[in-house]
């Protein structure tokens, strides 16, 4: 299967694009996002990485009529899971939180939470293709993110927002003069997860405190998540506000524990070379 093939996209206006992996048919299947800018290009997460990313933005023409002008497409993980990382080898940049460089530079599929069966992928991206085989390639990155970085883009600007919790590494990149933000796994419109290696729920109560203050603050309009849809300010409120309330109960903590060892064993079983 070709690369135009698998994916699909569609232009939100202002140089940014949403792109997603049509045979990738999972509640797992991340947003890939591409930001143009003036001087530099950036695709936020990359998705399983089965059919080549970059050939695909070439062929569409998603950079515009003259994109060697430019510094190299830069590919930035919002984390390192494998939903959102496993594309990032088809890229010369990389970038990436510090807490995570480690797990994508030595192809970790216990911490970047491998996980793929046959029955999510509609379709074969190649003959005798099987989910039993697929693994997080190594990349080194090549951009090292921590808080408070700027990614400058030209035209417009992207700040780093370490926001641990989901994992270790999680960030969201945060457009403030458009209002935008690229919440990778930090937050999205479904049920949070933080059970598997190297969630905290105390890490994520403090990433959503930080998220009510971006919107009491008036400093986002639009969230721009890892999965599902787009939602605005109001939404990024009450879902944020919610798992505050809701993470330190009893019930929470049983069930997060429960999850937790389930998805270690399997994890572990399923990528035991990773979990040394």
């Amino acid at each position: 299967m070709s690369a135009a093939d698998w994916y699909a996209h569609k232009s939100l206006g202002d140089g940014l694009f949403w792109i997603q992996e049509r045979f990738y048919q999972s509640e797992n299947r991340a947003n890939i996002w591409l930001l143009r800018g003036t001087h530099q290009d950036v695709v936020i997460d990359t998705g399983l990485g089965l059919r080549s990313l970059p050939d695909y933005i070439d062929d569409k023409g998603l950079l515009g009529k003259d994109p060697q002008r430019k510094n190299p497409l830069l590919a930035i993980a919002t984390h390192a899971h494998f939903d959102h990382s496993g594309g990032l080898h088809q890229f010369q940049q990389v970038g990436v939180h510090s807490a995570e460089v480690d797990a994508l530079a030595n192809g970790d599929n216990f911490e970047t939470v491998t996980w793929l069966s046959d029955r999510e992928i509609a379709e074969s991206p190649s003959p005798g293709w099987r989910a039993r085989h697929y693994k997080v390639k190594a990349v080194q990155p090549t951009h090292i993110l921590q808080e408070g970085d700027v990614i400058n883009l030209g035209d417009r600007q992207l700040t780093v927002l370490h926001m641990p919790g989901h994992s270790r590494g999680s960030i969201c990149l945060h457009d403030r003069d458009n209002k935008l933000l690229f919440s990778g796994d930090v937050v999205y419109d479904g049920a949070m997860i933080d059970w598997l290696p190297y969630s905290r729920v105390s890490d994520y109560i403090s990433s959503c405190e930080r998220l009510v203050g971006l919107v009491d603050s008036e400093q986002v309009d639009q969230v721009l998540p890892g999965h599902y849809n787009t939602f605005g300010a109001k939404r990024l409120h009450r879902i944020a506000s919610t798992y505050i309330n809701r993470a330190g109960t009893c019930p929470a903590k049983f069930s997060t524990f429960a999850w937790s060892t389930l998805a270690g064993v399997a994890l572990r079983a399923s990528n035991p070379r990773s979990a040394c």
